[in-house]
């Protein structure tokens, strides 16, 4: 086991190679405007965190250098052990299938097709055999609580299709999960039913969730909470549910 350390983020970790996300110092600008101003962040597996703020404040920034989509002015982001910002974009692509699960505030998914075949298509573009896809697809559908009747997405309710769209960001068994926004699109019901699936994940599925929301009520879940203010991440004290 590492030593203990404490991040800007006031959050204590183990320091250890086995983190499957390290950020530091990064640092990110538009024209005179800093919207990250040298972030650390270190999630384990089996942890979440939530990070929330105001419109404008670096959100989706952070989301999208997370997901090697920008490229930081300065710092690191290692995700299980391999810094991203150092990847050309061939070798990035590659690195971002085998670690990396994403869901999206309105799913992604394709409606004109069945659950699982949505959730196979992502398996099968990672290089899995057919039957082998669908098996792993329809028994994490099975897991999430999601039809697999044959049905059309299209025809799900909205906490079903971000069920879907979990069940997809899995399939390839991911270290890192992020979530943009995932309960933004839903009504109080479907909000509650998907935040507690996707808290449950890490701990489920052995891998770290960092999840961008609005919403404090879905950030209260996760096992450390930050806001983004002025370019830093701030913790926020622990809220009993």
């Amino acid at each position: 086991m590492g030593s203990k350390v404490e991040k800007e983020d006031g959050i204590s970790h183990e320091a250890s190679a086995g983190a499957a996300l390290s950020v530091a110092g990064l640092r990110y600008t538009i024209a005179e405007r800093v919207l990250l101003d040298s972030v650390s962040l270190q999630v384990q597996p089996g942890e979440s965190v939530a990070i929330t703020g105001p419109s404008g404040s670096g959100k989706s920034t952070l989301l999208s250098c997370l997901l090697g989509l920008i490229k930081p002015q300065d710092g690191t982001i290692e995700i299980q052990g391999s810094d991203i910002t150092r990847m050309g974009a061939r070798q990035l692509a590659r690195h971002r299938r085998d670690t990396t699960g994403m869901v999206f505030q309105f799913g992604e998914l394709l409606p004109e097709l069945t659950p699982v075949e949505n959730v196979a298509l992502a398996a099968m573009l990672n290089g899995l055999n057919h039957k082998e896809a669908y098996e792993r697809a329809a028994g994490l559908l099975a897991d999430l609580g999601v039809p697999t009747n044959g049905t059309s997405t299209d025809s799900l309710s909205g906490g079903e299709r971000q069920r879907a769209a979990v069940a997809r960001a899995l399939i390839n068994q991911p270290r890192l999960l992020l979530a943009d926004e995932p309960t933004g699109a839903l009504d109080e019901t479907n909000r509650e039913s998907v935040a507690e699936l996707l808290f449950s994940v890490p701990r489920r599925w052995n891998c770290a969730l960092v999840v961008v929301t609005h919403d404090t009520a879905v950030a209260a879940r996760a096992d450390h909470h930050l806001v983004l203010h002025e370019g830093r991440l701030v913790a926020q004290p622990k809220v009993d549910r």
